[in-house]
């Protein structure tokens, strides 16, 4: 069975829109099969950005496995004056992402296919990311440890990850490669870290 991390065009395609509501605004994007979250904004996205969206990131800012873009575009409607780059190795993720991007009228967002962070260039001053735990820890360690070349000098890595996930032994590893993971919320289970380069 195929999953929301790989490519497989032999998904048929069923396309619907999902709608939420964060800081008293209205989003409306659209998904399809073959995609993680298909039929809403999942908990802990949801979660991470009540935690982000405070914060108004500065600068170029990288979502890793951005999906159809909830994460990163919710970010990028909510700070016009940043950057976003949003990658994804999942063809149909990027292709609703770039949908969603006109949907949402963004002007300050760039989707990119790379298989985690294999065509991403130059530096960020925060990388954002929502795992993607099926891929396997292989996987998502990989993604955890390879944002630290990618951020420049004081910039950041924020994550969400669920307790039952692995979110002690995840903030470990971060702390590993770091020297530092700062929990900054605990919410419904799930464990929103920053890691500061």
């Amino acid at each position: 069975m195929s999953q929301y991390f790989e490519n497989d065009d032999s998904i048929k395609s069923s396309p619907r829109s999902i709608e939420y509501d964060i800081f008293n605004r209205h989003f409306s994007l659209k998904t399809d099969l073959g995609v993680f979250s298909k039929n809403g904004i999942d908990e802990g996205t949801y979660a991470f950005l009540k935690v982000l969206i405070p914060l108004q990131l500065k600068g170029r800012i990288l979502d890793v496995g951005c999906g159809y873009g909830a994460l990163g575009l919710t970010l990028a409607s909510f700070i016009p004056s940043s950057d976003f780059v949003l990658v994804d190795v999942n063809d149909r993720a990027l292709n609703l992402a770039s949908e969603n991007i006109k949907r949402l009228n963004l002007r300050n967002v760039t989707c990119l296919r790379s298989d985690i962070y294999q065509n991403v260039e130059g530096q960020f001053d925060s990388i954002v990311i929502n795992p993607p735990i099926r891929a396997g820890k292989k996987v998502i360690y990989q993604m955890f440890s390879g944002a630290y070349d990618y951020l420049v000098d004081g910039g950041s890595l924020f994550i969400v990850i669920r307790k039952s996930h692995g979110a002690f032994s995840a903030r470990d590893y971060i702390e590993s490669v770091f020297g530092n993971c700062t929990l900054l919320k605990r919410d419904k289970g799930y464990y929103i870290y920053q890691a500061r380069k």
